[in-house]
């Protein structure tokens, strides 16, 4: 019906704790191949559907309904030959299922997430980009698209010369209907310059719930020795290490590596109205000084974590 189908690249992250209905929505093999149609033909309605995966029309109306109800797909009324029918769409193009083991009970005054580099939920870059993992690199270089493939998951080190990823941390402080007192991000970055060049700066960015938070400057990209932990295959002429940055947002404003980055203060970012909290980390379009960003996870660069955020509480 559609010479043009829209496709999502929408990524959904949940969590089988949090997201039970979703969940029971995915264990069943008619909603997955309703899924799977939509997500590779675009928008169809119910007879289109029925006919594709040889499906009696009411099996396929009432999971269609399943899968409305619990946010996976849309649907929309339109004019047909006969009345209206309803047209179904793929909200998101990958749905990961996260095990976190958040804890169950507030045991101290801090919580903490860490989050593999190659698990964010929306990107948007330009090249030169690229990701690799211990082993080897992922995907093509320099082609955008290759940040969407599910092997990102895999990631140790990723870059691009602009844009951004985002990430969707749970938000345990809700959960616990804990007080905030500050929220710190901890990563490994450097500018991203073809080749190496220490003295090359970039205006790296974070925003937190879309609430552009601070903007520290990398000094420069460096491969005057192998990171620490850089895998050997890697090219001596490649992005070796970076600086581990944190970032602090309390009542009184942000922070980064103690030094005082913008007036943004916890307020801002309406931590207990979410269910997630978003990380972006990226460059902004009006840097003044765009040089491109590295992010170095686990097995890569000079510190072996994640990005970790932690969440002070009362």
């Amino acid at each position: 019906m559609n010479d043009q189908p829209t496709v999502s690249s929408d990524i959904l992250s949940i969590s089988p704790d949090r997201d039970v209905e979703i969940v029971k929505a995915l264990a069943s093999m008619p909603r997955m191949m309703i899924l799977r149609l939509l997500r590779h033909r675009g928008p169809l309605n119910v007879n289109e559907i029925s006919e594709a995966l040889d499906l009696p029309q009411s099996t396929v109306a009432t999971n269609v309904q399943t899968l409305e109800a619990c946010g996976l797909i849309e649907t929309q009324a339109m004019k047909a030959n006969k009345g209206r029918q309803k047209i179904c769409y793929a909200r998101y193009g990958e749905i990961l299922v996260r095990f976190d083991d958040p804890p169950l009970q507030q045991k101290t005054n801090l919580i903490e997430v860490a989050m593999p580099i190659g698990l964010y939920t929306s990107c948007n870059v330009t090249a030169p980009c690229g990701l690799c993992s211990s082993e080897g690199v992922i995907g093509l270089l320099d082609v955008p698209d290759f940040f969407l493939d599910p092997s990102r998951m895999k990631a140790s080190l990723l870059w691009f010369w602009r844009g951004h990823v985002e990430y969707k941390f749970p938000n345990n402080a809700r959960v616990l209907n804990a007080e905030v007192e500050a929220i710190e991000f901890t990563m490994e970055l450097s500018s991203e310059v073809p080749g190496t060049n220490a003295d090359w700066p970039s205006d790296i960015s974070i925003w937190v719930n879309d609430v552009k938070v601070g903007t520290w400057t990398s000094p420069g990209d460096y491969g005057d020795k192998r990171g620490r932990l850089t895998p050997r295959w890697w090219k001596l002429e490649g992005s070796q290490y970076g600086h581990l940055t944190t970032w602090v947002v309390s009542g009184k404003g942000t922070s980064v590596n103690g030094t005082r980055a913008s007036d943004v203060t916890l307020d801002r970012l309406g931590l207990l109205e979410h269910h997630s909290i978003r990380l972006r980390v990226g460059i902004d379009e009006g840097a003044q000084r765009p040089g491109g960003v590295n992010i170095f996870g686990k097995q890569f660069g000079n510190h072996d974590q994640d990005i970790v955020m932690r969440i002070h509480v009362k």
